[in-house]
């Protein structure tokens, strides 16, 4: 009976031993990045001209841990201020990028989403901040990258019109764009040098192999492949709108101003911006008084105008293409001062603008 008892404890204490000895086997030492986070740009301006195209792409590194198995990668994004102190991190966003995968691009809709969720303003340039963690049985984090982000609010959820002329070299691929409103009910901008003959057309794609819109009967647009082109009043800063309910368009040539109670010249004369090729922006100036308010007016008239919306972004007040809108507010800016004011209307589908005290 001994016997049994004896080979029972050496067989138990053999086992025992061999348990604990492929416990500490399988315990994982501590791992980490092998080399930084890297983002492909640090600035971002997001409009619906990229939505569907890659903006960013962030690359890392694998974590070697010391078991063959899978790693699961996450990229966190969070604001800078929530990345600091004891609660750091707790409010980020968390991206599954999936197993054993080293990188993960955004689409300018997708990220244009995320930026805004996370709280920065529609036309305003914020910092977000990125990092990946890997995560087997325990979790590794990369440094963080920041990269500056301009999110927009869709003016228009319509396709766009495309706008290929002379003055630019007949490209449709890199023309620029009108949007909608409302369906079938298109306008923008467009800036044309001195010099050719103002010729240009419509179309519904980058290209000349979808619909072409020319000029047809009655000064009408025409989809008739083999039709004249439609002809701009000449060189400036030309509003152009497109009707495809009836097929009326016009254009417009236009400056702009600011007139207010808030600006040097009152409700009675307009303080003029000029225009800014380079950046594709009217700008000006100005000493201008908080107790005042005032609006963007084109041609020094009430025709075509703009004010703030209740969210503060830019809209039109007055437009011969929208009508008139009488929830458009009056604008105004924070303190009394010196002011860079900036109006930015090259993108139809994210007219914006700027109020920079000096």
């Amino acid at each position: 009976m001994k016997k049994y008892i004896y080979l029972f404890a050496i067989f138990s204490s053999c086992f025992f031993y061999a348990c604990k000895k492929e416990a500490q086997l399988t315990v994982l030492k501590t791992v980490g990045f092998g080399s930084s986070l890297t983002a492909s740009k640090n600035a971002v301006v997001l409009s619906r001209l990229n939505d569907t195209t890659s903006v960013v792409t962030f690359s890392w590194p694998a974590v070697v841990y010391p078991i063959k198995a899978a790693v699961t990668y996450t990229l966190q994004v969070d604001l800078p201020s929530d990345t600091l102190g004891a609660a750091a991190w707790s409010n980020a966003t968390s991206v599954a990028v999936g197993n054993d995968v080293l990188s993960k691009s955004y689409k300018g809709n997708d990220l244009n989403t995320l930026a805004l969720a996370l709280g920065l303003k529609s036309g305003i340039a914020g910092n977000l901040v990125f990092r990946v963690k890997a995560y087997q049985d325990q979790n590794a984090y990369t440094k963080a990258v920041t990269v500056n982000v301009t999110p927009y609010i869709a003016m228009s959820v319509y396709p766009l019109l495309y706008i290929p002329g002379e003055y630019q070299g007949w490209l449709p691929a890199t023309a620029p764009v009108m949007a909608a409103l409302q369906p079938k009910l298109y306008e923008g901008y467009i800036n044309v040098p001195a010099g050719g003959t103002y010729h240009f057309k419509f179309t519904s794609a980058p290209d000349w192999n979808h619909i072409n819109y020319g000029s047809g009967a009655n000064g009408l647009l025409t989809t008739d492949g083999l039709a004249g082109d439609l002809i701009g009043p000449g060189p400036g800063y030309i509003q152009l709108s497109a009707n495809l309910n009836n097929n009326t368009w016009t254009a417009t040539k236009t400056t702009w101003s600011i007139l207010g109670d808030a600006s040097p010249g009152g409700w009675d004369t307009d303080t003029q911006l000029a225009y800014d090729a380079a950046n594709q922006v009217w700008t000006v100036t100005a000493d201008m008084v908080s107790t005042g308010s005032f609006k963007f007016r084109a041609n020094n008239a009430w025709a075509i105008d703009f004010g703030i919306d209740a969210k503060g972004n830019l809209a039109y007040a007055d437009s011969p293409v929208y009508g008139y809108n009488a929830a458009v507010n009056n604008i105004t800016v924070p303190v009394s001062g010196n002011y860079t004011i900036t109006l930015d209307l090259h993108n139809p589908a994210n007219y914006n603008y700027k109020l920079k005290k000096n």
